[in-house]
């Protein structure tokens, strides 16, 4: 008797546990692992799953609460640098994933604490079939936009046709009418770029087997398309993913991603920052891959040096060479041009008023929980579909839309970014103050991201569906 009564007490006093599995980027891994110290936070045991290689080469990792454990894609000494081609990777990656994940899962079995769930990235789907395998419960973690997502699922089942003529216009229920050009570019001009329209769509193959769909949005941001998903899926809001401390402040612990693949040069730009009037920075930065033209680095630079505005440009160490000659020297005096920043903290102060972005889904939403108004320059995959809704649905910005040959001009630039810093602006910066406002709404204890989050966490703990 004395035995079941001790049995009985250890099982109340266990968490359930939740294995966390990025794909290997740091577009995706942060989000995920900010929904990570949610859940922690909120009493689930978390493990992050990373790659040998990138546990090797990642800059400021801090899990806190949260256990790290590893994986192999196969590429421990380069990752997906070391193949010799993309589809090689992918491969390699589910053959060699798919073993050390199964190790790791029994690894931690045998150490007392076996997973009762996986939330994994459906840029590699083969996780889904392995956890359903396993007897475990399944959630794919989606890091694209809710619109963005229901794009991509139509035209996996057939139901979006691809090409998509210029001249038509893409109808999508839950999402406004959509011109051509505002559709993911690999769906737009079909063929262009082959592997990676094969990862979106595929994260839909196998998806009827998880028994949960969470996307990194919230719930007021883009309600009619998760209203239309709901009816197939069961989807969560659970965003936006970024640290606490710019959003509710309930994590007090959470200030940063805790995960940065390049080096930051955080002092720098905040004291610089601290030198300027509220709201007369022009931020610019194009996220960790997209990578601009010379000639359309060049024409960003002119329109910076026409403007005669203080600005802030993050240019990769990759990408210092498109800078025009002598831009830096003649720009010193309004201009700081670094390698990397941390981000957040560049939107989040006072002296910025301006958000000059490619529209990647993690910047756009950082963007729309700082209350920074945004001037559009997408660049391919889903950032011209987060660029419509930026201008046409939250109106939050606008956009610096291309020519005839794939050039957005100093002029165009120029206008755009005077328009939302100047007094035309003002409906634009109201726009943003309000998201801001919904997205600390939606993560602040009883807020819809918070309930959905709540309600996973309560569903695991209880042990039933």
């Amino acid at each position: 008797m004395r035995h079941d009564m001790d049995a009985k007490k250890a099982k109340a006093n266990e968490r359930a546990h939740c294995l966390i599995l990025p794909y290997p980027s740091q577009g995706h891994i942060n989000p995920m692992l900010q929904f990570a110290k949610r859940l922690s936070h909120k009493r689930l045991k978390i493990t992050l799953a990373l790659t040998r290689f990138l546990l090797k080469t990642i800059k400021g990792l801090s899990g806190g609460s949260i256990s790290i454990g590893s994986i192999s894609d196969g590429f421990d000494e380069g990752g997906r640098a070391q193949a010799k081609t993309y589809e090689e990777y992918l491969a390699r990656f589910q053959q060699v994933g798919r073993e050390t994940l199964m190790e790791l899962l029994q690894a931690l079995a045998d150490s007392g604490s076996p997973v009762d769930c996986v939330v994994y990235d459906p840029f590699i789907p083969w996780v889904l079939d392995l956890a359903k395998g396993s007897g475990l419960l399944a959630a794919a973690f989606f890091t694209q936009s809710c619109s963005v997502a229901c794009i991509y699922h139509r035209v996996y089942c057939g139901e979006l046709k691809v090409p998509v003529r210029g001249s038509e216009v893409v109808v999508v229920p839950g999402l406004p009418p959509l011109r051509a050009e505002e559709i993911p570019s690999f769906i737009d001009v079909h063929g262009s770029y082959p592997l990676a329209f094969e990862l979106v769509t595929n994260q839909f193959q196998n998806i009827d087997k998880a028994d949960w769909m969470f996307i990194n949005t919230f719930y007021e941001l883009e309600e009619e398309v998760i209203n239309c998903m709901s009816r197939t899926w069961k989807v969560k809001a659970i965003g936006p993913t970024i640290p606490s401390m710019y959003l509710d402040k309930r994590l007090q612990e959470d200030k940063e991603y805790g995960l940065n693949v390049f080096k930051p040069t955080t002092n720098v730009c905040t004291n610089w920052l601290s030198q300027k009037q509220p709201k007369s920075v022009i931020y610019i930065s194009f996220g960790s891959l997209a990578q601009l033209s010379v000639e359309q680095t060049e024409e960003l630079a002119q329109a910076l040096t026409t403007l005669n505005k203080p600005f802030l440009w993050v240019v990769r160490s990759s990408e210092l060479a498109k800078l025009p000659k002598n831009f830096s020297k003649e720009t010193i005096e309004k201009g700081l041009i670094v390698s990397w920043c941390q981000q957040l903290e560049v939107l989040a102060h006072d002296a910025v008023g301006c958000f000059v972005t490619h529209c990647g889904w993690n910047s756009t939403l950082e963007g729309l929980s700082l209350g920074v108004p945004m001037v559009a320059m997408p660049q391919w995959i889903d950032q011209s579909t987060n660029a419509k809704f930026v201008v046409d649905v939250w109106r939050v910005g606008v956009w610096a839309r291309a020519d005839e040959k794939g050039l957005a001009r100093e002029g165009k630039i120029c206008r755009c970014i005077n328009h939302v810093m100047g007094g035309d602006g003002e409906e634009i910066r109201e726009n943003a103050n309000k998201w801001k406002e919904m997205a600390r709404d939606a993560v602040d204890e009883g807020g819809s991201s918070d309930r959905s989050v709540e309600e996973f966490v309560s569903t695991l703990v209880s042990g039933s569906k």
